[in-house]
């Protein structure tokens, strides 16, 4: 996430870490870096120069707070900096009637979808279609709408469609309207999306804006507010662009708050922004609170209780995985852990692996995943043919599954897990701490 702009800060902070001595000098060609970084990742000039003048100002004027070093208040003044251009707080939906705004391309209809699927936990949801200068914008619509399983309203004209939906979904908790794009913000679309505001009076109206379009994300929210008074942001493609942060930063100048993050295809994929804990996973101190959250909504707990027990079984192991995958990619998950880094090409590999181990063990026998130790070499070829891996992968997998079960058992489960063990069962899976 954020390649460039989040490994440049790891970078420059893992080095002032290793310094055994951290004076003036050091903290002016810390800066210095920093700086390099803000600029190469397309940060507004304007919003550089003023963060890197307020770190300075504060960790060299200031009097360094009672039992820190200069080394640690140098770290807090650049997290604290970096969560106040970045957002500060976490800001919520108000109100039902939802409006997206945008440009063509900045995958305002996806994040309909997206919006919806990640609100109708809280109550009834209705994607209504405003867009009819795309011809393929309805039809889009209706089939996110029957993916995510919430309602769908589409007709021929948008102002009618907008009046019609006032009365028809009144009951509903929520209401998301997907409104037309163009290449620029220009007279018609900007006549429409007046005239769309004044029929339905949002309660939010979102502007979604790709991350890729880094500091210019300043003068399109800009136009926008000026225009219908946009209530928060929404920033798409996170997970592919290194110019997200830039993004955010041009955004937060224009006092418009970004309410959500696009982080991947799939429709979860989806967060509340919260800029402390993005801060946090940007600067390699992790986010084990998103985690967690995630790891809740799909890990069962009668599983969990069977694997403290000790009990791990091959089916276990295809849910585990399962659970793994449904939280997100690897990368993902491995950024919100604090102080964990790994290399992309070995992750990339651990994706694969995981890939390959599922389709292994759907070509087991239901006997097979239950007592493994019943696999032999005849087996194994079977398992080969029927999964198109090779015969030393499936041992592989088996080897792994033999070594995970029994560190479980000699930890009693997962009750209590040290770092050392942790370090021990990643080391399962090829990856080290």
């Amino acid at each position: 996430m954020l390649e460039t702009f989040s490994e440049g800060l790891k970078n420059v902070i893992r080095k002032i870490i290793g310094k055994s001595v951290v004076d003036e000098k050091v903290v002016e060609e810390f800066l210095k870096e920093l700086k390099a970084i803000f600029l190469q990742s397309d940060v507004d000039v304007e919003i550089t120069n003023k963060f890197i003048e307020t770190v300075k100002n504060k960790v060299l004027s200031e009097k360094i707070p009672e039992g820190l070093t200069l080394k640690e208040y140098l770290i807090k003044v650049v997290y604290d900096e970096l969560v106040s251009i970045l957002g500060k707080e976490v800001t919520d939906i108000r109100g039902k009637k939802i409006m997206l705004v945008g440009l063509f391309g900045s995958g305002k209809t996806t994040t309909a979808g997206k919006l919806a699927y990640y609100l109708k936990k809280r109550g009834k949801v209705v994607l209504v279609g405003l867009d009819y200068h795309r011809p393929a914008a309805p039809e889009q619509l209706k089939q996110i709408a029957e993916k995510i399983n919430v309602k769908f309203f589409i007709g021929k004209d948008a102002f009618e469609v907008a009046k019609e939906s006032l009365e028809k979904f009144k009951d509903y908790d929520y209401i998301i309207y997907d409104t037309a794009g163009r290449d620029a913000l220009d007279e018609e679309l900007a006549y429409e999306l007046k005239k769309l505001g004044e029929i339905i009076k949002p309660d939010e109206v979102l502007l979604v804006l790709p991350a890729d379009i880094g500091k210019i994300a300043r003068k399109q929210a800009e136009e926008f507010n000026k225009l219908v008074g946009i209530t928060g942001i929404i920033i798409t493609k996170m997970d592919s662009s290194a110019k997200g942060g830039a993004a955010i930063a041009a955004c937060s100048v224009t006092g418009a708050k970004v309410k959500f993050i696009g982080v991947g295809e799939k429709f979860d994929a989806f967060e509340k922004y919260d800029p402390k804990r993005f801060v946090s996973r940007m600067l390699g101190l992790g986010d084990l609170e998103t985690l967690l959250e995630k790891a809740k909504e799909v890990v069962k707990l009668e599983k969990v209780e069977k694997i403290v027990e000790g009990e791990f079984t091959l089916e276990d192991f295809i849910e585990q995985i399962e659970s793994v995958r449904k939280i997100g990619p690897l990368s993902n998950i491995i950024s919100m852990i604090p102080g964990l880094s790994l290399p992309k090409d070995l992750l990339k590999q651990q994706e694969e692996k995981m890939k390959k181990w599922k389709y292994m063990m759907q070509s087991m026998t239901p006997e097979e995943r239950k007592n493994p130790e019943i696999i032999n070499d005849s087996r194994i070829r079977r398992i080969a043919r029927g999964s198109g891996t090779r015969e030393e992968e499936v041992r592989e997998l088996l080897d792994q599954y033999f070594k995970m079960k029994k560190l479980m058992k000699s930890m009693g489960g997962i009750k209590g897990l040290k770092r050392g063990q942790l370090e021990q069962l990643m080391r399962q899976f090829g990856l080290r701490l």
